[in-house]
This record gives C-alpha cells, structure tokens and sequence, in this order.
C-alpha cells in the first residue's frame, strides 16, 4: 500500500465517521510499521481541534493481510473483539477502539487501537541491567497467567471455540497446511506429525483463553514490565499448555530477551508460572514438538507465498530454512533419532 494523500484522505473521512461530535479531524504522522511476517501496519496521529482544544491520539491501524496470507483463516473482526474483551482485564492490551470489515476505505479491513509506548525486543537482547532483565522475564511469565486465568465466560469469549477440542483442531489445521502447500512427501515432517498422534496426552483439565503466539517478542515492555501484549490472530479457547510450549521452544532460540545472560531459565519461568497461575506443565517434551511441528508448517507456508510469487520479501524465501530445523527439535523431543529426508523444503524459485 502507497502511504500517498489518497490514503490519508480516505482514513480521514471514514475517521472523521468515528468522531462525530469532533472538530477538524486530522492525520498527522502516516507511516508503515516495518516488523512482523503475517499483518500489515500503520502508525499515525488522530488530531482533532485545535489550540488548546487540540486532542491528538496516537494509533496503529492494522490491515489484513492481502490473501492468500502466512496465518489464514485470517479472522481479524476476531482480533479485534478479543483486544475489546480484554481491555481493563489483568491482561495488558491496546484499546481497540474502531473496526472497518467491508474493506471499502483501504481495500482491505482494518481496526484501529491505541499505541502503547513500550519496548519490543525480537531480535535483540535488552540493554539494561541484569536484575532488570531477570524483572521482565518475571513479568512476561506473569501475563501470560494472566492470560490463562482471565474468565472467559465473564468475558464474553466463551462460545469462541469448543475448549474441550483444542488439541484436535491445532494438529488437524496444521497438518492441513502441510498439506495444502507440500510440493511432493515431507518424510521428515510427516513422521514428526505421526508421533504427536500417537503419543498425545489427555487435554489438560482447564480450557483457558490461550494466546497462540506467545513468543517474547510479542511482549512490549516499560521500566521492566510488560506494557501490552500483542497479535492475537491464533488466540482461542483451549489448552494452556500450548502456549507453554510455544514459549519452552522459543526460549532456546538465541535472540531477544531468552539471549540474554541474566535471562530466568525456562524452569525458572515454568515454576513462577505455576505459582501464578494454579495450572501444572506437564508433558512439556510433547508441547514443544507440537509447537515445532506449527512452526516447521507456518515456515513451509511461508516458503510456498515465496515460490509461487504471492511474495518477493526474502524473509519468507529465508522460512525454508527454518522447516527442518524445527521438524530435528520436535522429533529430538519425541525421542525420534531416525535420519530422515527433509523433502522437498526449499524454495525452488532463485531468491
């Protein structure tokens, strides 16, 4: 999308809609946010009035994706009410304030919510000192319990998703996605899928809000706390556990927060988790392979926009190269040590 006068004109009158009562509403400050895989982004000012009745509100406007996307389904009135349900709850959020869903403003829906001053780290370590280090990794640990303890029912979020199901419906979707967009037998990934079937555990006994992309740099910080928490497009009802591993997984990864010296060991995160949130972690090796297995797939389809020209941004041509590594680590978890042939993972399109 063009960042030109006819964006800033058709976001200011349809804007201009959402604030009847307001004076002289204007756009200040239009601009692309550079960050993330799976959503568009713009930051800008709503000014209204002027002198001293000038109100200024500093917003993102996120866009969905052009289709076909990296995520999809790709339900962003979903995100959207979530983001609404959970603003005032002990969950940190941006206001959503306003959603487009017809797509005729900018050819695509959007909504619109507050921007929240903090800071991401997703591929850099923090700069600050160590026992401020240690603070955020406590602080991360306790949103996400926070997350997993929200009343849903309360909320209003009950009726989004069967909770009971969840495990069924992560690893039907995933390997649905394999095989949509798999260009010949993925040994590797295919046996990683048959050995999270045959070695699945009971669902855990409480069905919670579950995030679906809790990764640390989903979590903007402020003096050592986490200010809000972002990209709900996998939220559902389901199972915690998903989450934990996701985070367990991650934490091996040698950027951002988790790369830091000072950073708690995921053991560290799990026991304050517990504490926090009355759910025990256990079959923690079955989390993480599940959640490799949903990353391995996500790089594939993120591999398959690159070679079939739906994308020429080389971070998706760069995907490919995530697949067998995360397929090795889920199949380490599962005890799997066979050597087994990858297949067809890499981009077959020159980058």
């Amino acid at each position: 999308m063009t960042l030109d006068s006819d964006v800033r004109g058709r976001l200011t009158g349809w804007l201009t809609g959402q604030l009847p009562d307001a004076v002289d509403v204007r756009v200040e400050g239009l601009d692309r946010v550079e960050f993330g895989h799976s959503a568009e982004m713009l930051t800008l000012t709503i000014v209204t009035g002027a002198g001293p009745d000038e109100v200024r509100r500093d917003v993102v406007v996120r866009l969905r994706p052009r289709p076909p996307a990296l995520l999809e389904p790709y339900d962003l009135a979903r995100q959207f009410t979530v983001l609404q349900a959970l603003h005032g709850s002990s969950v940190r959020v941006p206001r959503a304030m306003w959603l487009e869903d017809t797509g005729e403003v900018l050819g695509r829906p959007f909504f619109v919510m507050e921007r929240v001053a903090g800071t991401v780290y997703e591929m850099e370590a923090p700069d600050t000192s160590r026992d401020g280090v240690r603070r955020m990794c406590e602080s991360l640990t306790d949103q996400l319990a926070a997350i997993h303890t929200v009343d849903i029912a309360a909320l209003g979020l009950a009726a989004m998703d069967d909770g009971a199901d969840h495990l069924d419906r992560e690893i039907e979707h995933w390997a649905g996605e394999m095989e949509r967009v798999k260009r010949g037998p993925l040994p590797a990934l295919e046996r990683l899928l048959e050995e999270l079937n045959a070695s699945r555990p009971q669902h855990c006994s409480n069905v919670t809000l579950v995030h679906g992309d809790a990764k640390p740099g989903n979590f903007a910080f402020v003096d050592h706390e986490v200010s809000s928490v972002f990209d709900w497009e996998l939220t559902t009802a389901g199972d915690p556990l998903t989450d934990i591993g996701y985070l367990e997984l991650l934490w091996r990864m040698p950027v951002g927060i988790p790369s830091h010296d000072a950073a708690l060991s995921i053991d560290e995160i799990i026991a304050r988790y517990e504490d926090s949130s009355g759910i025990e972690v256990r079959h923690r090796e079955w989390y993480r392979a599940l959640n490799a297995f949903k990353l391995a797939v996500i790089n594939l389809v993120g591999a398959h926009l690159y070679d079939t020209g739906v994308t020429d941004d080389q971070r998706f041509a760069l995907n490919a190269y995530g697949i067998p590594l995360f397929t090795q680590m889920g199949l380490a978890d599962l005890g799997v040590s066979d050597k087994l042939d990858d297949g067809p993972v890499m981009p077959a399109r020159s980058a």
